[in-house]
């Protein structure tokens, strides 16, 4: 990770829960076994915001030392997101779909800046939209292979529109860049690149070539890393 050491710290146990999470509803085939992989989640949030004792667990364990009750809140609402991933139901309308990627992207950016010290939720929803929507697009051709219906409109027009819509999202953002952590902000650091991909060519989405290349992305983590510039 490019964040200095002490943020490091912080940051870990917090993207480690995020992986973990992420990975509960696909691990099996099961759909049972998922939600009870999530609710072992939940219950940890839960335990987090009631303040007492936390289970031990390799990962649970160091996130209770750095989330706060607003963090392990934010990250409640991304598991119960997650669940739209156990199932093959396509998101209900174009409102569902942006509060799963607020609550999941958007979710986890908040936890991080919120446990480094600053964070806004609207401005962290914002930037995390767009971060989420950028990557939800590189997620759409596996997404498909897994017989998953990760759009309710498929054409290069809805594409590109959304590609426009999370662009003004990050753009709005930027306005209030300083209402967020520096260093948790890091994980954005390709989030425009790959939204004004799509803009440009909408059909590198579906097939899979969703990709800003070697050197534009050690420019872009550079920026994010030293100036703190997404």
């Amino acid at each position: 990770m490019a964040a200095p050491a002490q943020a490091r710290a912080i940051l870990f146990p917090i993207y480690a829960a995020n992986v973990e999470i992420t990975r509960a509803p696909w691990v099996t085939a099961e759909p049972m076994i998922a939600e009870m992989r999530l609710q072992w989640w939940r219950d940890v949030m839960e335990e987090i915001i009631a303040g007492g004792e936390v289970r031990r667990h390799e990962v649970a364990t160091p996130l209770a030392r750095v989330l706060s009750k607003s963090g392990a809140e934010a990250l409640d609402r991304l598991i119960a997101a997650r669940r739209w991933d156990i199932y093959k139901d396509p998101f209900e309308d174009a409102t569902a779909f942006t509060a799963y990627l607020e609550d999941t992207a958007g979710g986890v950016l908040f936890a991080a800046c919120d446990a480094l010290g600053r964070a806004d939720n609207k401005v962290a929803k914002d930037a995390g939209y767009a971060s989420g929507l950028a990557s939800f697009f590189q997620a759409i051709p596996a997404l498909e292979d897994a017989k998953r219906v990760p759009l309710l409109d498929g054409r290069s027009e809805a594409i590109v529109n959304l590609a426009k819509g999370g662009l003004s999202r990050l753009t709005q953002a930027r306005k209030a860049r300083g209402s967020l952590a520096k260093h948790g902000c890091i994980a954005l650091w390709q989030t425009e690149a790959l939204l004004e991909q799509a803009v440009a060519d909408p059909r590198a989405v579906g097939e899979g070539r969703l990709d800003v290349g070697a050197f534009t992305s050690s420019i872009q983590l550079s920026k994010a890393a030293l100036l703190g510039r997404w």
